[in-house]
């Protein structure tokens, strides 16, 4: 789980420009809002987090069933949001970028924080008068502007359904494929007949799959009668190239942004996809989605009590010896257990290497049942 980031002097000012400002308007009285009717959720996470903020945006409309809710996200990320989900409205947000839209915002009476506390500076200087945030973040000069500091559940969760727990109440009803409409998209060559989306990029290359399995994979897929194509973001061309075979199936990789994605995935009959945002992208659109997971926790980034209708699963490996680390967002949490850790860090990493096409095979079974191959899996499941 991770902050999107630009270049740090720009960065640094426009941190600056929010601190002062929020410093500045701190005067105004704080008071916690019996019925707000401006509400802002305010982040810089990248796709996969800000796509399982979802179990709050609902729960907050519920809630405030007439209330306006606004969003800060990454502009890149924002075009998904233009059907407006559950009433909510994008508010594209570059720290590097031009600030002055955001505080030409009205006052917001209740702003809530769900990742790094740093945003409260930034729900302050667009005039939050009540803010709401997760306790524990370090160093505590991030949490300054916060009102009230909520606890993270000590009961094992998946993260959106805690984030969920910032505004008081009973949790929001389990998602529905089609209430999150499709955003309109530039026109594109979408495949024919039955086909398998093979997402092969991530994050952190401690997240990717080898290539020799994604080649068996999509060998065992065109066997049975479904098409691969592959997917990846741009910039990571290379990993479908250094696949074996792949210039045998359609790619799409480094081709498509998020709104043409959403179109690709809605025609598919399966997404296959590391632990990354488009993995989360595949529940909101419906499709049955495999993810696989190795550094991350497929208990906090999984369907949870907001997702469980969603046709999903998740291979992993539990438990997972270096899979050790009780931290998100940088608070401590007893019952987590995930891997941060870099590449420097961890150079011959086990985890995905771990999973191995016959339960990848396997899990697609249980999701979406295909035609028998003329021949057996290529490999055992744990080599």
């Amino acid at each position: 789980m991770t902050t999107a980031t630009g270049g740090t002097r720009s960065r640094l000012a426009g941190r600056s420009r929010v601190v002062a400002r929020a410093l500045a308007l701190r005067g105004v009285a704080r008071r916690a809002p019996a019925a707000p009717r401006r509400i802002l959720v305010a982040h810089h996470l990248l796709l996969g987090d800000t796509l399982m903020l979802s179990p709050l945006l609902k729960k907050l409309r519920s809630l405030h069933p007439g209330a306006e809710i606004a969003m800060t996200m990454s502009p890149v990320i924002a075009p998904l949001y233009a059907t407006r989900p559950w009433g909510v409205r994008a508010l594209p947000f570059d720290p590097r970028g031009d600030l002055a839209p955001l505080f030409a915002e009205a006052p917001f009476d209740v702003a809530y924080v769900p990742g790094d506390n740093r945003y409260a500076w930034l729900a302050g200087a667009m005039r939050a008068r009540w803010i709401v945030a997760f306790a524990g973040d370090r160093p505590v000069t991030k949490s300054w502007p916060v009102d009230l500091e909520i606890d993270y559940p000590q009961q094992p969760a998946a993260w959106g359904d805690m984030v969920a727990t910032l505004a008081a109440g009973p949790g929001p009803e389990p998602y529905r494929t089609g209430e999150w409409r499709a955003p309109a998209h530039e026109q594109f060559e979408v495949p024919r007949g039955s086909y398998a989306v093979l997402h092969v990029g991530a994050s952190s290359p401690l997240k990717r799959w080898g290539a020799e399995r994604w080649a068996a994979l999509a060998a065992e897929l065109a066997a049975r009668g479904v098409a691969p194509v592959w997917s990846a973001g741009r910039g990571e061309e290379g990993l479908v190239a250094a696949i074996g075979g792949s210039e045998r199936f359609a790619s799409f990789a480094g081709r498509l942004d998020l709104a043409q994605l959403w179109r690709l995935l809605a025609g598919a009959r399966l997404l296959i996809a590391p632990d990354t945002g488009v993995a989360h992208l595949g529940r909101i659109v419906g499709v049955p989605t495999v993810a696989l997971f190795g550094p991350g926790s497929a208990l906090l980034c999984g369907a949870g009590a907001f997702w469980r209708d969603a046709p999903y699963r998740a291979v992993t490996v539990e438990p997972f010896a270096c899979r050790d680390q009780p931290f998100l967002f940088k608070r401590r949490i007893a019952w987590v257990r995930r891997c941060a850790r870099t590449p420097v860090q961890c150079p011959q990493h086990l985890c995905m290497p771990a999973l191995g096409v016959a339960d990848v095979l396997h899990a697609i079974e249980s999701l979406a049942p295909l035609a028998a191959a003329p021949h057996p899996a290529p490999e055992a499941s744990h080599p």
